[in-house]
C-alpha cells in the first residue's frame, strides 16, 4: 500500500514532516554559450532562463564571454528579440577570460555583482595556466561570486585540491551546480534521516541516460569531457556523498561495458564514433562500488542506453528499518519512505518544484548579501571531493 502526500512547492520539508525585494541592478558575466546556460533539447538545464526568473528586471547580463563569435551573436540575437531584451542590450561579446578581465581593468566599474561559468571541464578548475578561470577571476576580484557548473574540472584530482587551497586564501563566494542538493524531496529526505537519527547502511544511485540528442562531439572523448561518470553520473556521485559522507577512495571498484563488448554498439549515435579513438570512447555502462568512511556502501549505476529525451533516475538510502527513495530527479521528483511501523509507504511530492531555480536564488541572496554562505549547498571543496569519486571511478 502507498499514502501519497502532495505539498505545495513553496512549503518546506520542516512542514512535512513537523518539528520586501531589491530594486538594484545585478549584473552577471555569463561564461559559454551553450546548452548548460541557454538550454538544451537533452533536459530542463537552463541557467540563464533560472537566472532572468529570479532577477526579473533587475538583471543586467553584462558580458558572455565564449570562443565561438557565431554562436554568441545567436544567443545574443534570440534574448534581444524576446521579453527579456532589457537583460541583453548591452552586453559586451569576449572570446576569452583573459580579453574580460583585461577589460574590467580597465573598466572597473563594469565589475559584475556573479560570474556564471558553464563551460567544458578542461577549461576551468585547474591550477594551470589556460585552465585556471577560477583562480584569474578571485585573483583580480578576490571577493568573487562564481556560480560553477559541474564538473569542477578535468585536471588531476590533486591539481584540483591545490585550487582549492588556493580559493580559501581569498573571500570568494562559489557554488557549485549540484542542483539536486536544493530538490525539497532532498531536503525531506534528509530531515526525515535526521528526525529518526537514522545511520545510513547503504546508497544505491541508478542514471539511465538518452543518448540520441547528445550530440556535443567533446562529451564523446573521455579526455576532453571527463567521461560520463565524471560530466554525468557526478550528480548521483554527488548525492551519494550527500547522504553517505566522505569516501574512502582506496575502496572504489568497477566493472563496465566498452564500446569494443559486443553488447556495446549503440544503434543510433548522434555523432560519428568512428572518428574517435577506440581508448577514447565513453564507456556504455558502469558500475561501482565503494565504502564510506562511516563503513556504509555505495553503489552506482550508470548507462547511456536510452533514446528519446527522458532519463531514469533513482538515489536509494537504506537503514536499520527505514528505505527511502528518490525517483525521477530530472521529471517529477518523488521521495517514497517505508519505515518499521509499517510495509505501506508514504510517497511525498512536492508539485513544480524547480532544484535550478533554488539554487539561483541561494547564490544570489548570498552574493547580495542577503542569505547566509550555509544557504549554498556545495562549495569548491565539497566538489572537489565529488570529483575526487568521479575520477576515482573513471580511472579504476
Amino acid at each position: 500500500m502507498v499514502t501519497t502526500i502532495n505539498v505545495p512547492a513553496n512549503q518546506n520539508a520542516q512542514q512535512v514532516f513537523g518539528n520586501g525585494a531589491s530594486d538594484a541592478i545585478f549584473k552577471v558575466a555569463i561564461v559559454g554559450a551553450g546548452g548548460i546556460n541557454f538550454g538544451s533539447p537533452e533536459g530542463p538545464w537552463n541557467n540563464a532562463q533560472r537566472i532572468e526568473q529570479n532577477l526579473g528586471q533587475r538583471l543586467r547580463v553584462s558580458a558572455l564571454i565564449n570562443p565561438i563569435p557565431s554562436e554568441t551573436n545567436r544567443i545574443l540575437d534570440a534574448k534581444r528579440d524576446s521579453k527579456v531584451a532589457y537583460a541583453y542590450d548591452e552586453t559586451r561579446m569576449f572570446t576569452s577570460m583573459t580579453e574580460y578581465l583585461d577589460y574590467l581593468s580597465r573598466h572597473p566599474e563594469e565589475e559584475p555583482n556573479a560570474f556564471v561559468i558553464g563551460i567544458p571541464p578542461d577549461f576551468h578548475g585547474s591550477n594551470k595556466i589556460g585552465a585556471d578561470m577560477e583562480l584569474q577571476i578571485v585573483r583580480q576580484f578576490p571577493k568573487a561570486a562564481i556560480f560553477i557548473e559541474k564538473p569542477i574540472s578535468a585536471a588531476a584530482v590533486e591539481d584540483t585540491f591545490d585550487v582549492v587551497r588556493q580559493l580559501e586564501q581569498h573571500q570568494a563566494i562559489i557554488s557549485i551546480g549540484y542542483m539536486f542538493r536544493y530538490l525539497k524531496v532532498v531536503e525531506a529526505a534528509k530531515k526525515y534521516i535526521q528526525d529518526n537519527n537514522l545511520n545510513i547502511v547503504c546508497t544505491i544511485a541508478r542514471y539511465n541516460s538518452s543518448y540520441i540528442h547528445n550530440s556535443k562531439a567533446f562529451w564523446w572523448y573521455v579526455s576532453k569531457s571527463g567521461g560520463p561518470v565524471v560530466e554525468q553520473g557526478t550528480h548521483f556521485c554527488d548525492l551519494s556523498r550527500y547522504f553517505g559522507g566522505d569516501v574512502d577512495i582506496s575502496t572504489v571498484k568497477v566493472n563496465r561495458v566498452l564500446s569494443s563488448d559486443p553488447v556495446g554498439k549503440l544503434s543510433a549515435l548522434p555523432i560519428d564514433e568512428e572518428a574517435i579513438p577506440e581508448q577514447e570512447r565513453v564507456p556504455r555502462f558502469t558500475a561501482a562500488s565503494w565504502k564510506y568512511k562511516s563503513g556504509a556502501v555505495g553503489i552506482l549505476a550508470h548507462s547511456i542506453i536510452l533514446q528519446g529525451t527522458q532519463y531514469d533516475t533513482c538515489l536509494e538510502l537504506q537503514a536499520d528499518g527505514h528505505y527511502v527513495r528518490i525517483v525521477d530527479l530530472y521529471g517529477t521528483p518523488r521521495l517514497y519512505i517505508r519505515s518499521p511501523d509499517s510495509d505501506t509507504e508514504r510517497i511525498v511530492n512536492f508539485p513544480d518544484d524547480d532544484p535550478y531555480y533554488s539554487e539561483f536564488e541561494a547564490f544570489i541572496g548570498v552574493a547580495e548579501g542577503k542569505l547566509p554562505r550555509s544557504r549554498i549547498l556545495s562549495d569548491f571543496e565539497d566538489g572537489t571531493k565529488t570529483y575526487e569519486l568521479t575520477k576515482a571511478i573513471t580511472n579504476s
